[in-house]
């Protein structure tokens, strides 16, 4: 049985590719592009698609720096918050460096994984889950 169009492209990186082949597209990416950083993303449900899963980054670019040329891509608006979580649990300093990113939370494959996620400002989004949640309405 075949996987439905799409399925394939829903499931994380990980899970679609092998171990040895991830190491292997690492260590051809940092031999070819030794200043640049392998970072994969997948989203939570609440945003956009990036155009991309996988962006080499300059090693010298900090967190704050990546966090808005990733706003700017996706063109958020101002009252949307944005969260890198790095290997799906941890919020990685704005000063660091991606080269201290790197060195930090680089997964054995050699990848960075980042989550992006949102939570709407100022109670919009907050209010309305918290009331669909409690009283099964809206």
């Amino acid at each position: 049985m075949q996987a439905a169009p799409g399925a394939q492209a829903a499931r994380p990186f990980k899970l679609r590719k092998s171990f040895a082949t991830r190491l292997e597209e690492v260590a051809g990416i940092r031999a070819k592009f030794p200043t640049k950083i392998p970072v994969r993303y997948q989203k939570e449900k609440y945003l956009p698609l990036l155009d991309k899963t996988k962006f080499l980054v300059p090693e010298e670019l900090t967190m704050t720096q990546f966090i808005t040329i990733i706003r700017s891509r996706m063109a958020l608006t101002a009252t949307q918050a944005f969260y890198l979580l790095v290997n799906n649990k941890s919020l990685a300093s704005m000063s660091l460096t991606m080269a201290e990113v790197y060195r930090d939370y680089k997964d054995e494959d050699g990848f960075v994984y980042m989550t992006y996620a949102s939570q709407e400002m100022f109670g919009s989004f907050l209010a309305s889950s918290y009331l669909r949640n409690v009283s099964g309405k809206l």
